[in-house]
C-alpha cells in the first residue's frame, strides 16, 4: 500500500493551493488571485506534474482542470484522494453536465464552470477551506449505528470508520443533527453547502454518494429517504413510507 503523502505548510504557515490547468492564461490569473488572496500556490499543467508537486508539497486545497493532456482531472483526482484527504475543486466547460456530474462522483468537493470569475473563485476556495477544517468545538452525533466527531472530523458506522469526502461529511453531520426532518435539495444547498443558488444535482449525487457508504442496501435506502416532492430526510429508525423510495 503507497503510504499518504506529508502534508507541509509554507514557512510562513500560509494555506497551500495547487492549480492544475494547461491552459497558461487560466492558470496565470486563477494562480494571480489566489496569491493576492494571502494563499502559498503551486502550478502544474498536466497531471503526471500535478502529483510531482503534491508529493513534494501536500496541497491544502486543489484546484483541478477536467481535461487536462495525458491524465485527466478524474484519474488526478482519484490518485490523490488515493494518498490522502484534500478537498478539490474541479474546473468543468460549460454544459458538460455529464463531466461535472463525474467529477462530483470522484469526490470533488466543488465544481466551477468554464469561463468564470476568478472571483468566484476565490470564494468557492474560501467557502470548501472554511468547512474543511475541523470544528474546535462540538459535541459527537450518533444514531442509527452512525457516529461523528465534528472536531476529529470522523465518521463510523458501527465503529468501522467511514471514508467520507469534505461535502460527505457535512451532509452527514447535518442529518444527525436533524432527525426525521424533511429538507429541499435547496435547503441542503443552502445549509450544507452555503450556497443560496447553484446546480441542484450537486446535492443529488453527494446524497447517492452518501448512501453508497452508510446504507445497508443502497438500492433500497432505510436511513436517507426520499421524500417525493420535497427532497430528503434521515430516519434514524429506518422505517420506510408510501411517501418515500430511493
Amino acid at each position: 500500500m503507497q503510504q499518504p503523502y506529508q502534508h507541509e505548510e509554507s514557512a510562513s504557515g500560509s494555506t497551500r493551493i495547487l492549480v492544475v490547468d494547461d491552459d497558461p492564461t487560466v492558470a496565470e490569473v486563477v494562480a494571480g488571485y489566489l496569491d493576492r488572496a494571502g494563499y502559498v500556490v503551486d502550478r502544474a499543467d498536466d497531471g503526471p506534474t500535478a502529483l510531482d508537486r503534491a508529493a513534494a508539497h501536500w496541497p491544502d486545497l486543489v484546484v483541478l482542470d477536467l481535461m487536462l493532456p495525458g491524465m485527466d482531472g478524474l484519474e488526478v483526482c482519484r490518485r490523490m484522494r488515493g494518498h490522502g484527504p484534500v478537498p478539490v475543486i474541479m474546473l468543468t466547460a460549460r454544459g458538460d453536465e455529464d463531466d461535472r456530474i463525474l467529477g462530483l462522483e470522484v469526490g470533488a468537493d466543488d465544481y466551477v464552470t468554464k469561463p468564470f470569475s476568478p472571483r468566484e473563485l476565490v470564494l468557492r476556495v474560501e467557502s470548501v477551506l472554511r468547512r474543511s477544517r475541523p470544528a474546535t468545538t462540538g459535541a459527537r452525533l450518533g444514531a442509527a449505528g452512525l457516529t461523528v466527531d465534528p472536531a476529529a472530523r470522523r465518521a463510523a458506522k458501527n465503529d468501522t470508520e467511514l471514508a467520507l469526502t469534505l461535502r460527505e461529511f457535512d451532509l452527514l453531520s447535518y442529518f444527525l443533527r436533524h432527525p426525521g426532518r424533511a429538507f429541499s435539495r435547496e435547503d441542503l444547498m443552502r445549509e450544507v453547502w452555503g450556497w443560496d443558488f447553484g446546480d441542484l444535482s450537486t446535492v443529488t449525487v453527494h446524497v447517492r454518494r452518501l448512501r453508497g457508504k452508510v446504507e445497508d442496501d443502497p438500492a433500497r435506502p432505510r436511513l436517507i429517504q426520499t421524500v417525493w416532492g420535497v427532497g430528503y430526510r434521515f430516519d434514524p429508525t429506518g422505517s420506510t413510507g408510501e411517501e418515500t423510495g430511493s
